[in-house]
């Protein structure tokens, strides 16, 4: 392996798994696959990766893909069965398992745009090039997915509040 590729991989596999477990709802058996596939990807093409500008933007861009890839399939297949110890992990606070569960009712878009948004702390042009898209998909991604979110959660929602107009989600 290329010096070089092994370094990134050391700097960033702790930040891709965490978004990977992000994506995934907190599925860390899901979360580390996404992770070891990424990094084989950018491994097999680390001649080109290794020129990239925003290398952290690439990998994010390479997982995200990934993951649509895979949960369009996972939502053909339709598989109900939870590993035991997921349920021990679901046993924080009620409102955060409020919030997951609502976010993984999200369109897959929107729920990783307000992951790269809240969770990853990016900025709408870096998520823009995360997935691939305008920045203005970005604010509409992310104005219907909290709607979606307040929605889903039971959050009341005043006059003065700005979300995605109804019915064009």
């Amino acid at each position: 392996m290329d010096a070089e590729f092994a370094a990134f991989v050391a700097a960033k596999q702790h930040g891709l798994l965490r978004y990977g477990m992000l994506l995934t709802g907190g599925d860390p058996h899901t979360a580390a696959d996404l992770t070891q596939e990424t990094f084989l990807r950018l491994g097999r093409r680390w001649r080109h990766v290794r020129d990239v500008e925003h290398q952290d933007a690439y990998a994010r861009r390479t997982m995200t893909r990934l993951w649509w890839t895979r949960s369009k399939r996972d939502r053909r297949e339709q598989l109900r069965a939870e590993p035991e110890d997921r349920a021990a992990k679901e046993t924080g606070p009620d409102w955060e398992s409020e919030v997951w569960a609502a976010l993984q009712q999200l369109p897959p878009r929107q729920r990783a745009v307000l992951v790269l948004r809240y969770y990853e702390d990016c900025s709408e042009k870096e998520i823009a090039e995360v997935l691939a898209c305008r920045p203005g998909t970005v604010k509409s991604q992310a104005s219907r997915g909290m709607a979606s979110l307040r929605r889903l959660m039971g959050v009341e929602l005043t006059d003065g509040d700005v979300v995605g107009r109804s019915g064009d989600e």
